[in-house]
């Protein structure tokens, strides 16, 4: 009795022969020119809708492709990657379109002048002029947000995986969740009802008060989550000693967790930077050098951005500054995030001999 195996598959196409790795690139090739003439054909102008055809398109054809070469199952592995590939491409299409829409729009007046001078007297119709005054300003609104805002998230999150019990931790984390997701005029409006209370004039520290109030939930969960990626076996080893818990914390869990606990401080800190609601109700803005946050208006980058922006309808030169501004700003998150992931990298447990 033959036992040979049958080359097909339960659909009726023959296994194993395998599609060599060009074909899905001249899948891809071929969804493309498609999809751009049945945009021409259809008289559809916006690229958008050609990239979206032409995703469609590259998803119907891997499978048709893969199905009749390789059968059904492998077909629809074919399909998941390619669903993943797209969205991956509709992700980073966006972001490398405000990447470059921003970069060559604020190149145009980005320069060391720009960079070092103030508005002071010019008029925001009128070319010249820079945004030192926001830069300061806004370094130390966001420094004196991180002093409060970390130091508070942090122990918060100490006390939520090491001490936490009971109701009470229930509680701080149920307004930790509620508080991640308040929106920054929330926080902002808050601040000036105690500025009303108070009878206070706007000034620096009470948009860093803001801001700090949108860094603590932050902080407090990505440092939550590095605290329980620490073993337990390290506390238990060290409490076996003898040692105080306290000092296990401070001299265990911390610095084994000092890489993620890092990170997640920089992306609240890159997350507040761009805030415009609450400093626009609590520092008002200021053309002119403040350098004194307590005492007094204070300019920052996204207030400095949105007032440029608001001026540009008459205005090329007010334009030109507010894209040259979000460089600078997109220039500051970046150098962030570069500095977090460089900090987890230092600090990351060694692993291996």
């Amino acid at each position: 009795m033959s036992t040979a195996l049958n080359p097909l598959d339960g659909a009726g196409v023959r296994r194993g022969a395998g599609l060599p790795k060009w074909s899905l690139w001249a899948v891809a090739a071929g969804s493309v020119a498609l999809a751009v003439g049945i945009g021409l054909v259809a008289g559809l102008h916006s690229h958008v809708q050609w990239g979206l055809i032409a995703a469609l398109l590259y998803v119907l054809g891997t499978y048709l492709v893969a199905a009749r070469a390789e059968g059904r199952r492998q077909a629809k592995d074919r399909v998941a990657t390619a669903l993943v590939w797209v969205a991956f491409l509709l992700a980073v299409v966006p972001l490398v379109s405000l990447v470059w829409t921003t970069v060559s729009r604020g190149v145009k007046v980005l320069d060391g002048y720009f960079l070092s001078h103030s508005m002071g007297v010019i008029a925001d119709s009128e070319p010249g002029g820079g945004i030192y005054h926001a830069i300061l300003g806004s370094l130390e609104q966001v420094g004196l947000a991180t002093a409060i805002g970390a130091p508070i998230g942090v122990l918060t999150a100490i006390y939520l995986v090491e001490y936490g019990r009971g109701k009470l931790a229930l509680a701080v984390t149920f307004f930790v969740d509620v508080m991640t997701g308040i929106p920054s005029i929330v926080a902002g409006l808050f601040i000036l009802s105690l500025m009303l209370i108070l009878d206070l004039q706007p000034f620096g520290f009470a948009g860093s008060l803001a801001l700090a109030i949108l860094m603590m939930p932050v902080v407090v969960r990505s440092t939550e989550e590095m605290l329980k990626l620490v073993p337990n076996e390290l506390r238990e080893a060290s409490l076996a000693l003898g040692i105080p818990k306290w000092r296990t914390i401070l001299k265990v869990v911390l610095p084994t967790s000092l890489g993620g606990i890092t990170t997640g401080v920089m992306l609240a800190v890159a997350r507040i930077a761009g805030e415009t609601a609450p400093v626009l109700l609590l520092v008002f803005g200021n053309p002119f050098i403040n350098a004194n946050p307590f005492e007094g208006a204070q300019a920052s980058l996204p207030l400095y951005i949105y007032q440029q922006y608001a001026q540009s309808a008459g205005s090329g030169a007010a334009y030109d500054r507010a894209w040259a501004a979000s460089l600078t700003l997109i220039a500051f998150v970046m150098i962030l995030n570069l500095a977090a992931r460089g900090i987890a990298r230092w600090k990351a447990p060694k692993t291996g001999r």
